[in-house]
């Protein structure tokens, strides 16, 4: 019952843990702070970008693109307005529905006859008639623009111009004024007289707010002005060419100053709350725009005629040097120019983005039943279970936010309940790590008495599920025994003797760990341990014999220690095998430890116990040879017999590593040793064999001091290292077994 409500109250603390980063993530979002914006936009800039947006010819904007090719054509920018006169009639000769100009005439035409006469630099040079000197190209072109659907555009600035700019259209408000909320501006640039009056329309050029750059992601569709309310440059010249006289602008009936959407004729656009439209982008296409050369030129061209007849006309321009590039949310620079045709074009085909305080708050929605999902499942089932069961909620949001864009043109934001929702998962996996953590550290401190850190590791990384049997792989294993305990056992008391032990037992035991050696057990005055398990190993015998050579160095430190003072030195047998084994946890349901049990470890103890009779301290078998030859310093040793097994198997004692076996003392000691061997096998005297071990024993003064009780004893061992070939198998001196001749 306690360990009952003990979890219970856990889960209780994780849930109400869950509950309150839920309560927080609702807070940020209504705070919503500048990253969590700039988020939301690149996600919308994403959709857009993953479906554009297709552009569709028929619709009835162009856009008459002063280019380079024109610059070259009629001169450099500004041109005069006369030239702007003869565009405006070619345009209107071929039937334009409107002709919108994306570009300010703020400044009177420095080129009307009339201006250059006031410039007292040029009066005395210019001789022209009375008629001549009051010609004004702002005259005459707004005499032209008089006569066909013209629309001008002004631009927003923080300081006034000096001549107010009048609206061409009325405004109907329907709701608690929602013209009190729309994007503000100072002041306009002027327009030279009298386009002013001329003109059909004044739009605004901005495609953002006085001072804004970056993405274009919005355009206001309605500005509050100084004078009152402007439209923007493409919806006004969507009015001039449907006709409407007014727009009809409807706001919120409970609050002041929120536009819901604008309506021009039959058109309705949904906009933000202070009177923006967001942009449905597509690439931008060539088919889109007409050279000014081409329309400039004379001559009646019906190919020209059927792109501008009864169509929106935008003129504006390309050319780099006008600086009137703008980046969109699929990622282009297009004229600015463009984009106004494309808010015309989507509001045409109805297809307009919208995003409503409705949405942000489905948006939250989405948010918090992703933390609910998270923070249930989690502290139920787990870490694992929770992020499955999250992403499946994320992938849902993120369907639905597609859906909504694809099929309804409405920007759901699946950033933020996906972003809130990893948060939440990694702060309550956080939270559950370390509480489990915790619980870890609880139960590696309760094992740690009883099994090798080796097997707390896998325990963990099996989930604790450890159970009887094993697997079958091959392992090298070693045995390591102190020769002489038993009179250094008579020598010191019980309790100095264990405090030796394990004095010594930690070097060597970090020997064997340093060359990711598992020790398997301390048995009295010996160590077993054993390489490529749990973990694999890669060249474990090589490993195995490295860590007996430094197993000897350490051994070397040991008895020159303080512990050892007064004392004689200890000497370690050590042996070494490569073969298979069965590795696993062996022993009764209750109780069982994690060893190995194969032959290999009976063919390592054996070795071990034969260091006595090679006269060496450390001996491997063929396996392990055959694995190392290359990378350690070896002698073969001869034939042993091995306690249990019918045959007698092969040693070599361990010299050295590498750096020893590649050296030229030991190269000209294994050159002798051959040479032994080689006498030994061809039977020569006792006098010959004994010369060639004191040859040899000299040699190894300068390689390795132990090998001279080794050389001293192999005279009495030539046996070893002989074969009968007569009856097909070795003769050893020290082998218990009768001789019988081969069937």
């Amino acid at each position: 019952m306690g360990k009952i409500k003990d979890r219970f109250g856990r889960r209780l603390i994780f849930r109400l843990v869950g509950l309150g980063l839920i309560l927080m993530g609702c807070f940020i979002r209504v705070v919503d702070p500048y990253p969590l914006q700039m988020s939301r936009l690149i996600y919308f800039d994403i959709l857009q970008r993953v479906s554009p947006r297709a552009y569709d010819p028929g619709l009835p904007v162009r856009v008459v693109d002063i280019d380079e090719r024109s610059l070259s054509e009629w001169g450099q920018w500004p041109w005069p307005r006369t030239l702007l006169g003869q565009m405006v009639e070619r345009l209107g000769n071929y039937g334009a529905a409107a002709i919108a100009f994306d570009m300010l005439f703020a400044e009177p035409d420095r080129y009307s006859p009339v201006r250059l006469l006031q410039d007292p630099s040029l009066s005395g040079l210019l001789q022209v008639d009375q008629t001549a000197s009051g010609l004004d190209n702002d005259v005459r072109f707004g005499a032209e623009i008089a006569n066909w659907p013209v629309v001008l555009g002004v631009a927003a600035r923080q300081s006034d111009s000096g001549s107010a700019i009048l609206p061409k259209a009325g405004l109907v408000e329907i709701g608690e004024n929602p013209a009190a909320g729309l994007v503000s501006v100072a002041h306009w640039t002027s327009l030279a007289p009298p386009l002013g009056d001329d003109a059909a329309g004044i739009g605004g050029v901005n495609v953002s707010p006085l001072g804004g750059l970056g993405v274009v992601r919005r355009v206001p569709v309605l500005w509050s002005g100084p004078n009152g309310v402007l439209p923007g440059l493409g919806v006004e010249a969507l009015r001039v060419a449907m006709g409407e006289p007014v727009y009809f602008a409807e706001g919120s009936q409970d609050e002041a100053g929120i536009m819901l959407e604008v309506g021009i004729g039959e058109f309705l656009l949904p906009t933000t709350e202070n009177g923006e439209i967001w942009v449905r982008y597509r690439r931008d296409n060539p088919g889109l725009y007409l050279s000014a050369d081409d329309v400039m030129r004379s001559g009646d061209d019906p190919a020209l005629r059927a792109e501008i007849e009864g169509r929106i006309i935008l003129v504006g321009t390309s050319a780099a040097g006008l600086f009137d590039m703008r980046e969109t949310a699929l990622g282009e620079s297009v004229p600015g120019v463009s984009i106004h045709a494309q808010i015309i074009e989507q509001i045409i085909l109805g297809d307009v983005l919208s995003r409503s305080d409705v949405t942000a708050a489905l948006e939250l929605l989405a948010f918090v039943i992703l933390g609910v999902v998270v923070t249930v499942v989690m502290s139920n089932y787990g870490a694992v279970a929770s992020f499955i069961a999250g992403g499946v909620a994320a992938m849902v949001v993120i369907v639905i936010s597609w859906l909504a864009f694809q099929n309804h043109s409405v920007l759901f934001d699946a950033t933020f309940p996906l972003a809130g929702g990893m948060a939440n998962f990694g702060l309550l996996a956080g939270y559950l790590f370390v509480s489990t953590e915790r619980e870890k550290r609880v139960i590696r401190q309760t094992f740690s008495h009883y099994v090798a850190p080796e097997i707390l590791d896998e325990m963990e990384a099996n989930g604790h599920q450890l159970k009887l049997g094993g697997e079958s792989q091959e392992i090298t294993v070693m045995f390591s025994d102190i020769r002489g305990f038993t009179p250094l056992s008579e020598a010191v008391s019980a309790t100095d003797l264990v405090a030796l032990l394990n004095a010594l037992f930690s070097e060597i035991g970090d020997q064997i760990l340093i060359e990711r050696g598992t020790i398997d057990k301390f048995i009295g005055d010996a160590v077993m341990a054993f390489w490529n398990a749990p973990l694999p190993v890669e060249d474990h015998p090589c490993r195995a014999a490295l860590a007996a050579l430094k197993m000897r160095v350490a051994l070397d430190a040991f008895n020159a220690s303080p512990i050892m003072r007064g004392r004689p030195p200890i000497a370690l047998a050590t042996g070494c095998a490569t073969g298979a084994a069965c590795v696993g946890n062996i022993g009764s349901r209750r109780r069982f430890n994690y060893t190995v049990i194969g032959d290999v470890v009976n063919v390592a103890a054996r070795i071990e116990q034969n260091c006595r009779h090679v006269d060496y301290d450390i001996l491997v078998s063929q396996s392990v040879q055959q694995a190392t030859s290359s990378d350690l310093a070896l002698l073969e040793a001869g034939f042993v017999d091995l306690k249990g097994k019918s045959e007698p198997e092969p040693v070599y004692v361990l010299v050295g590593d590498r750096d020893l076996a590649d050296g030229a003392v030991f190269q000209a000691l294994e050159g002798a040793h051959m040479r032994l061997l080689t006498a030994i096998r061809a039977r020569a005297s006792h006098s010959v064999v004994s010369g060639l071990c004191s040859e040899c024993a000299t040699l190894a003064e300068a390689v390795e001091p132990g090998l001279t009780p080794f050389y001293r004893a192999l005279p009495g061992r030539t046996a070893d290292f002989r074969s009968e070939a007569g009856i097909g198998r070795a003769v050893f001196s020290h082998h218990n077994g009768q001789r019988k001749a081969a069937e």
